[in-house]
């Protein structure tokens, strides 16, 4: 399965692991988009801030998890700000 394809009801799907940048967060919205080393954009939610802080300024360096969103469309969940300094393996 490639990611950004639609994901079938019921199909079997691993998150995976990545890290990017918050490229947008609307805070009043709670909602986000990261752009992953990759290239790909994804959405999320303050709920999948990892702290519970339910916000992440735009630019910071983050990890996250791609996972099966809404449909046709993958997510991150598990944001996190990548500490100062610290370079994704």
């Amino acid at each position: 399965m490639t990611p950004g394809r639609p994901v079938h009801p019921g199909a079997a799907v691993t998150p995976r692991a990545s890290t990017g940048e918050v490229t947008a967060f609307d805070e009043q919205a709670g909602l986000g988009t990261v752009r992953a080393d990759d290239g790909r954009e994804h959405a999320f939610h303050c709920v999948a801030v990892a702290d519970g802080s339910r916000t992440i300024p735009t630019g910071v360096r983050v990890t996250f998890t791609v996972a099966p969103g809404l449909p046709g469309a993958w997510e991150a969940w598990s944001v996190a700000p990548l500490p100062p300094g610290v370079q994704p393996s």
